[in-house]
């Protein structure tokens, strides 16, 4: 009975340490996971953050181009197209002004626009520093009015159209790659909650099973000491055994001249004479 507890202690002590075993290596291969799933969090943010500067840049660039075309194909217009041509805004007077016109006198003139042509639109540079290409070179081949001016115009809105082409292109992969980039942040937001919850129960597991572990070392440690008293018992108790079986006869005969001599001495009390 005591050698089949103990030997079901054992059989527990060998199957919780190699649990623990597992549990380790499994927690540890979580917390790696974890680790790395952050890594690459932050490696897509930071993508996605350069990926978006290079976007806006971009659209800058591509929205400065479009204006400078613009003013470059309404100043052709004066000339070639006046009924098509749109004039400035005309210039909005502060307070201090609208009362010096009220009273007659003259206004500051305005100061020139700068930018390019004086068309007060700069260059907006890209994200990496380069400047927007050269305008093509210029067909100076004699052309009528119309000719040169459809011509230019024409070739202005081609540019315009492949401008706004690419920026509708550039937004709609802004668009995209955000998308991706927010779906992947949802699925390593779960991903890393769900391992970070494994991780918790396999921890709680390992606490347990480490108890347990030391639990049962112990009792096996009180079965094999109850054990070892019962074996010293039972020698104790063979020895005395074998002795009284070795000396069986001997105290038998022992046994029948204490009977015979106890006779005998009952019946000198009654009276019998054995001196003879």
């Amino acid at each position: 009975m005591l050698a089949n507890e103990a030997s079901d202690l054992e059989t527990a002590i060998s199957d919780e340490e190699e649990s623990i075993s597992n549990l380790k290596a499994e927690i540890e291969a979580l917390d790696d996971g974890i680790r790395a799933l952050d890594k690459e969090v932050a490696d897509a943010t930071e993508n996605r953050k350069e990926e978006h500067d290079d976007y806006t840049s971009t659209s800058a660039a591509n929205g400065a181009a479009v204006d400078i075309l613009g003013f470059a194909k309404n100043r052709l217009n004066k000339f070639y197209n006046p009924s098509q041509y749109k004039a400035p805004p005309k210039r909005e007077l502060s307070e201090e002004d609208q009362i010096t016109v009220n009273m007659g006198g003259t206004l500051a003139p305005t100061e020139a626009p700068g930018g390019i042509a004086g068309t007060g639109i700069g260059f907006v540079q890209a994200h990496n520093g380069a400047a927007p290409p050269p305008p093509p070179a210029a067909d100076m081949a004699y052309k009528t009015k119309g000719e040169e001016s459809g011509g230019v115009i024409a070739m202005i809105d081609t540019l315009v159209n492949d401008v706004e082409k690419e920026m509708l292109e550039a937004k709609l992969e802004e668009k995209d790659a955000q998308g991706d980039y927010e779906k992947f942040m949802d699925d390593a937001g779960a991903k890393r909650a769900e391992d970070s919850k494994s991780m918790t129960d396999k921890e709680g597991a390992l606490a347990d099973t480490s108890d347990s572990l030391v639990n049962n070392k112990e009792a096996l440690k009180d079965k094999n000491f109850e054990r070892m008293e019962t074996e010293k018992y039972l020698g104790e108790l063979h020895e005395e055994c074998d002795w009284l079986l070795k000396n069986y006869n001997v105290r038998q005969e022992a046994r029948v001249g204490e009977i015979d001599a106890m006779g005998k001495a009952k019946d000198v009390l009654n009276g019998a004479d054995y001196s003879l």
